[in-house]
């Protein structure tokens, strides 16, 4: 069932008191039928590390009015999506081996971080900016946990604000929020798909929609990732995640996948496609990344070709002879082909 991110359940806050909206967290945990300790996720961007705590006393009174509303909108389902005091919540409620159900609540952002504020540094944040002038694939590969839907998210908005256009994602589920009027001349969709075949036919709709750019959170199926590598050599910007442990490894995971639907021609639509790969993992106070993009309208670059002979695990002398060209300021020139903004 694909559930549209506004396909949500309002509810409003209590009447004075401390309100949980002014709390910054990522995650709220909290017992849905028993008055138990509360907990919380807070994502620290200096320290790239995500911290839970306890619950202050203070915010009790609202949990109470917001476990009742939860035990209402749980009662028939496993998950949900709300709105409580202006907040978009996404709960999921489940039974432990200790017989106490539990919510986790993921807040939906308002806005993703600026992608300044990421901490790569200047260069490798220079050149994901102008990615978004071209078309093609951004994929962002990391483990779990290491801010690749962040990263898609910021990039994403990034492109909006500075270069306009239509753009299109497909989540699950939507983390932050980007849907509507983004900058002067930027708009997105989001939707939320639940079913795993969901994913391909949404990717196939949204061309429908003629967006400049399509956001896909995870590539899952080999049925999307044959879909998702069509757009991508189509005239689309397509930005979208692989779980994987180097960028080699990624590529490796995307093109393995959309064999199982293309068959032969995968490695060459994979390589015609590809306009940048980064992988991406948190250090204290930084974020690892290793980013190699490929020059626009060169099919004979180097990375191309050797997806093309099936030897992506050969490109990490390109990625890193590239690094050091970028870290000097003579990085080359993949950014030749500008599109309007706009379009």
């Amino acid at each position: 069932m694909i559930e549209p991110l506004n396909n949500t359940v309002e509810f409003p806050a209590m009447r004075g008191g401390v309100k949980l909206c002014q709390l910054d967290f990522v995650d709220l945990y909290m017992s849905l039928y028993e008055d138990l300790p509360s907990y919380y996720q807070v994502f620290n961007f200096g320290t790239h590390v995500m911290q839970q705590m306890d619950l202050p006393p203070e915010y009790h009174n609202d949990i109470v009015i917001l476990r009742t509303r939860l035990e209402e909108a749980l009662r028939d389902t496993n998950e949900v999506g709300i709105t409580y005091d202006g907040m978009r919540l996404r709960a999921s409620k489940a039974t432990t081996t200790r017989d106490q159900t539990w919510v986790a609540m993921r807040r939906i952002m308002q806005r993703p971080p600026a992608i300044n504020d990421l901490g790569f540094t200047l260069p490798v944040t220079e050149s994901l900016k102008q990615l978004g002038l071209r078309d093609g694939l951004i994929l962002i590969c990391g483990s779990t946990g290491q801010g690749k839907t962040t990263t898609a998210s910021a990039l994403l908005y990034e492109y909006l604000v500075s270069y306009g256009g239509v753009a299109f994602t497909i989540e699950d589920p939507v983390e932050y929020q980007i849907d509507g009027r983004q900058g002067k001349s930027g708009l997105c969709y989001q939707v939320e798909v639940k079913e795993e075949n969901d994913w391909a036919s949404w990717l196939k709709r949204s061309l429908r929609w003629h967006p400049r750019y399509i956001m896909v959170g995870e590539v899952r199926t080999p049925e999307a990732a044959n879909q998702l590598l069509r757009a991508a050599t189509s005239g689309h910007l397509v930005i979208t995640t692989m779980h994987a442990g180097s960028i080699e490894e990624g590529l490796e995971g995307l093109l393995h996948l959309a064999e199982q639907a293309i068959g032969e021609h995968a490695p060459l639509l994979l390589a015609t496609g590809l306009t940048g790969v980064l992988h991406q993992s948190f250090m204290p106070h930084s974020v690892e990344a290793r980013l190699y993009a490929t020059e626009a309208g060169n099919l004979g670059d180097p990375v191309r070709a050797l997806i093309r002979e099936r030897h992506i695990g050969q490109m990490s002398t390109f990625v890193d002879q590239q690094t050091i060209r970028r870290s000097q300021n003579l990085r080359p020139n993949p950014f030749q082909e500008k599109r309007k903004v706009g379009t």
